[in-house]
């Protein structure tokens, strides 16, 4: 079933981007007006995150959302057989703000954010900077589909660190030179261990776990936001959080300067954020521990 799948996904590939980008429209307007994939999550999300906004303006960034959705999905595919110098002009980014950090003999942890399309990212990133870099995923399902992603996310040499064993994984590199990768606003599997921030106004749960590796490690944190220009266009921009977390924060107040500029990230472009997933499907209980 890999190859099959890997096959059919490789010929579509080679299709040039416009003609994908023709793809991409016939399937959004299949997967929202037809299947209305995950609609009514996506509706949810957006009003909880935005009531000022009308419902015809909440049905617009869903809209555009979809939109981009889909579009990631092409991109994605294209990964396949795509030459790096494809990514040159189309994903660009200040990665001198990591890569100096490898001059001083100090290991990076990435944190961002589900905006799109860090799959072009993940690529990109390894090409620009000289750290190892260490992408931490969450396997899918489906194992034709899990062997597939991992061809696509390690092309370029990227260490692949599977979420559900990320500590064990981690070990072999932890005295190297490393950058590690970490998309961190998902909700977290083990609401014991969180931490509560107000996140769109409303108190959200969040994993305190990547604040804590980097304080433990004392790498420098940085935060990324991508942006996109035009279509099949986009630029990430690295923010540093702190140089030194080990002495200068703990754990939550860590947590909180991240879920601060992932709201503000995603306010500034609500259409790339991935709404389909039930950020808010936990509610906060008396006795719950609200973040510093």
């Amino acid at each position: 079933m890999y190859y099959i799948v890997y096959g059919f996904l490789y010929l579509c590939s080679l299709l040039p981007l416009p003609v994908l980008y023709l793809l991409s429209d016939f399937f959004y307007a299949v997967v929202y007006y037809l299947i209305e994939y995950r609609k009514k999550v996506v509706m949810d999300n957006l009003a909880i995150a935005f009531p000022e906004k009308t419902m015809e303006e909440r049905k617009r960034i869903a809209k555009d959302f979809y939109h981009k959705f889909i579009d990631s999905f092409v991109e994605t595919v294209k990964l396949l057989s795509a030459p790096d110098a494809f990514f040159e002009k189309r994903f660009t980014g200040n990665w001198e703000v990591v890569d100096r950090y490898y001059d001083q003999n100090r290991s990076v942890q990435l944190i961002l954010g589900h905006t799109f399309n860090w799959e072009w990212g993940n690529v990109q990133i390894v090409r620009k900077i000289r750290h190892t870099f260490l992408g931490v995923y969450m396997p899918i399902s489906s194992k034709p589909l899990n062997r597939v992603f991992k061809k696509l996310r390690s092309r370029s040499g990227a260490v692949l660190l599977s979420a559900h064993h990320m500590t064990r994984e981690f070990l072999p590199y932890r005295k190297a030179l490393y950058c590690l990768g970490l998309v961190a606003d998902q909700s977290p599997g083990h609401l014991k261990n969180a931490r509560w921030y107000n996140f769109f106004n409303r108190k959200t749960a969040f994993t305190v776990g990547p604040a804590k590796g980097a304080i433990t490690n004392d790498a420098v944190v940085i935060f990324a936001s991508i942006a996109r220009r035009k279509r099949g266009y986009y630029k990430v921009t690295f923010t540093v959080a702190d140089e030194h977390p080990k002495a200068n924060v703990n754990e939550t107040q860590l947590t909180k300067k991240f879920v601060q500029f992932l709201e503000a990230t995603i306010r500034r472009s609500p259409d790339m954020w991935l709404w389909s997933h039930r950020r808010w499907k936990h509610e906060w209980k008396e006795g719950d521990i609200m973040g510093e």
